[in-house]
């Protein structure tokens, strides 16, 4: 069978797909897992549209996303381990992990544990930091590793099905998608503005402005 036709920015990874298969894969999802810039999840989708079309083999790719995801988020975790919060905000000025945002994460982490780990998965920035994150703020190794081939697991198997799934529609699919995406910003703009306004309006109510007397 002939390779799949890729719409829009998927289209950008074929010639990736078509020249190193699994390979471009594995070593995108790996990269993207430890903090470098790259289009991981978009090359799952790609590749599942290729398996769909008798190009790839879809349990290998499912196989080859999930370990080069754990492989990744591990590499993240050493750097945050061995390294320290230097190293961290050194290394993570790439993917812009301002001291600021490494001081939440960190809080976040310690109140929420390992389950942040399963999360971050499906979160960008976060899904690229994470490891990062968890080796800086202290977490044992093996609570990590646990909580990450879990997320691992769901997010691979999330990705890989669904770009399966639309292996025989994505044209049609990627065009309606393209046709409503103004609709689908303003929706998410009104949305993130209700929620800053909720949140003004809590840190008010609790935080009332007291006069002065004269």
């Amino acid at each position: 069978m002939a390779a799949p036709v890729l719409p829009g920015f998927l289209g950008a990874l074929a010639p990736l797909l078509d020249h190193y298969w699994f390979l471009a894969v594995g070593g995108l999802v790996l990269v993207e897992d430890f903090g470098v810039p790259a289009p991981g999840e978009t090359v799952l989708i790609a590749a599942a549209l290729y398996a769909g079309a008798g190009q790839l083999n879809i349990v290998a790719v499912a196989l080859i996303g999930f370990v080069a995801a754990v492989l990744g988020d591990n590499i993240g975790f050493a750097i945050g381990h061995l390294g320290g919060r230097r190293l961290a905000l050194r290394f993570g000025r790439y993917v812009f992990l301002t001291s600021a945002r490494l001081d939440r994460a960190h809080g976040f982490f310690t109140r929420h544990g390992g389950k942040v780990v399963t999360v971050a998965r499906f979160i960008e920035g976060l899904r690229q930091t994470n490891g990062i994150i968890a080796g800086f703020t202290g977490m044992p190794w093996s609570t990590f590793l646990v909580f990450n081939a879990l997320g691992a697991a769901l997010w691979v198997g999330v990705w890989v099905t669904l770009g399966d799934l639309a292996s025989n529609h994505i044209t049609a699919i990627y065009d309606t998608a393209y046709r409503y995406q103004l609709y689908l910003g303003i929706a998410v703009a009104v949305l993130i503005v209700a929620v800053l306004v909720r949140h003004l309006l809590r840190r008010r109510s609790a935080h009332p402005t007291t006069t002065r007397s004269r």
